[in-house]
């Protein structure tokens, strides 16, 4: 079985996530998929980042979507990188992407890049929100997508297919071989979340998991010994 190994906002445990330096890093050390966040700027844009704010991972204050996207290219977000907008990450890495979205609107807007640059093939979208994922369906029908969840139950699969979904990625720590296999059964990909020591990556192994995302590239490295 192939188990993907998925680049966590770049490399975010070696790097600054969520930059074009950790994205670069990501590829260059080979993980099968590189995840990054979008929020929308002030006026539009789909900027990458995690956070609501910009408080934590920049030299900055304050909502990103109370500032333009060139005041936030005036914040250091690590190590003198800028914070960017996806289409340039598309265009520095060729590794398949998931992105994840955190509203409807952001929906909107990447449904747009999505079909404009014909990457549905490249690029599987994320939430957390149900509504998002049923939102970017609407727009473009043959969308990959994948529901994330932190805290949940075994209805996290009917959740997955009303949405459309093909992919449930969880919280490893709480994930249990009852869900793995009723989500196999479903005919759903199930991705743990965070791979991060040797220890998890043997429990996602055991758990018959389809892939790991994690925030070190020595993870990938140690992918070939647990088949």
């Amino acid at each position: 079985m192939t188990f993907l190994t998925i680049g966590h906002r770049g490399v975010m445990g070696v790097e600054p996530e969520n930059t074009l330096r950790s994205f670069v890093r990501a590829e260059r050390e080979g993980m099968d998929v590189i995840e990054l966040d979008l929020h929308l700027s002030k006026d539009g844009a789909l900027v990458v980042m995690h956070d609501a704010e910009v408080d934590r991972t920049t030299d900055g204050t304050g909502l990103i979507g109370d500032q333009t996207l060139s005041e936030l290219r005036q914040l250091d977000a690590g190590r003198g990188e800028r914070v960017p907008v996806f289409e340039e990450v598309l265009d520095a890495v060729s590794t398949p992407l998931q992105a994840e979205i955190k509203d409807r609107a952001a929906a909107r807007a990447l449904a747009e890049v999505l079909r404009r640059r014909d990457l549905l093939d490249r690029v599987e979208v994320l939430s957390f929100h149900d509504e998002a994922l049923a939102e970017i369906r609407t727009l473009l029908p043959e969308v990959r997508s994948a529901l994330v969840a932190s805290r949940y139950k075994l209805d996290v699969i009917d959740r997955a297919q009303a949405v459309g979904a093909a992919t449930l990625v969880l919280n490893l720590r709480r994930l249990t071989l009852e869900l793995v296999e009723r989500a196999h059964a479903a005919g759903l990909r199930v991705i743990g979340w965070t791979v991060n020591t040797p220890d998890h990556l043997r429990l996602a192994r055991g758990l018959g998991l389809d892939g790991g995302t994690t925030d070190y590239p020595a993870i990938r490295r140690a992918t070939r010994y647990t088949a």
